[in-house]
């Protein structure tokens, strides 16, 4: 069990919404115990479930970060782990626990994983290998990939998914300079992704921050939180790896990367994926994760306030969802990213990796 195991969640009674749950699932009877575990998302709240056979991990959804119904939600999560099993470096998938009203927005069961959070720099090439496990899974045709996203055009999508968080830019009570700098970089987003092989639509996690993968006792790294895989480009797996962005945002995984760190990160996924050759793509995607990162922290600034989702359907960004510990947590690190030097500080690291890696 995970050092975390010890904070119930004040705003969800985890143990009493899941077995009724579990009990009309008639997964209740090898359940020895229920531990609430630390309030460490915004999106979900997670119970340890120890088993007379393998544990479990219940993910309870707070809100959908996709924008989703209760019930779309949970298909979109579960395709997401079925998707993702065969690589081995994610939980497998064990049930589905339907919305109810305990439980407004159901829930995930999937294989309890054993392990520590990632230590970087050091844990850096496993997770390049987790990622090229995910990146080389075979992709389904296009009439198959339902019910996750999949863009005619990734890049395309990408550039209007972040427009349409720029526009919380107003809202969000930034600093004149630095939301010149934002919108500047915006602009400089091209209109096309430089050709490459790394530009066919794989499958992607979309969320692969360090601070979502653990490291078993093998070595291994398993990310464990798979709610926004979609078929789309792989360097906005490998930006959000290892941007600084990503590599601050969690407590437990913070390290500060040096740049031949990142461009080792990069090298090892290219020769691990066969795809070798590939950085002007791979960088405009970086530079595409990095917007996506800053827009959304200005939507989360502008919208945190806000009073729950009652309906409990689709997207919520409400403080009230999450403990107040976590809150000043995010709170403290969108100010940072958001701050003109912050920014400044990535922009410049992206002209010096094209630099490092070679083009």
């Amino acid at each position: 069990m995970p050092d975390s195991v010890s904070c119930a969640d004040t705003r969800l009674d985890a143990k009493d919404a899941l077995a009724g749950a579990l009990a009309r699932a008639g997964l209740a009877a090898d359940i020895r115990a229920v531990h609430p575990m630390a309030d460490t998302g915004l999106a979900h709240t997670h119970v340890w479930l120890e088993r007379d056979t393998i544990d479990w991990v219940a993910r309870l959804p707070k809100q959908s970060q996709m924008g989703l119904p209760a019930e779309e939600n949970l298909a979109y999560q579960a395709a997401c782990f079925a998707r993702a099993g065969p690589s081995g470096h994610t939980p497998a998938l064990h049930g589905v626990l339907p919305p109810a009203p305990e439980l407004p927005r159901g829930g995930l069961l999937v294989s309890a994983v054993r392990g520590r959070p990632a230590r970087l720099p050091d844990d850096l090439p496993a997770i390049a290998e987790a990622l090229a496990a995910i990146h080389g899974l075979e992709v389904p045709t296009e009439a198959d990939r339902a019910p996750l996203r999949s863009p005619a055009d990734p890049w395309r999508a990408m550039r209007e998914e972040v427009a349409r968080q720029a526009e919380w830019l107003a809202h969000a009570g930034l600093s004149r300079q630095a939301r010149a700098r934002i919108e500047e970089e915006l602009a400089a987003l091209p209109e096309r992704l430089p050709p490459g092989p790394g530009t066919a639509p794989r499958l992607i996690s979309f969320d692969a921050h360090p601070g979502n993968f653990l490291i078993t006792d093998s070595g291994r790294a398993v990310l464990v939180d798979l709610e926004k895989c979609r078929y789309g480009l792989p360097g906005f797996d490998l930006a959000h790896a290892t941007l600084y962005t990503s590599t601050t945002w969690d407590l437990h995984s913070r390290a500060v990367l040096t740049l031949e760190e990142v461009a080792d990160f990069y090298r090892q996924w290219q020769s691990t994926a066969g795809l070798a050759g590939d950085t002007l793509s791979l960088l405009a995607c970086r530079r595409a994760m990095w917007l996506w990162s800053l827009t959304w922290c200005a939507k989360w600034r502008a919208q945190h306030r806000r009073e729950r989702d009652a309906a409990a359907g689709g997207e919520d960004w409400s403080a009230e969802l999450s403990d107040d510990t976590l809150v000043a947590h995010v709170r403290e690190r969108v100010d940072h990213y958001l701050s003109p030097e912050v920014i400044a500080r990535v922009k410049n690291e992206l002209l010096d990796l094209r630099l490092a890696l070679g083009d």
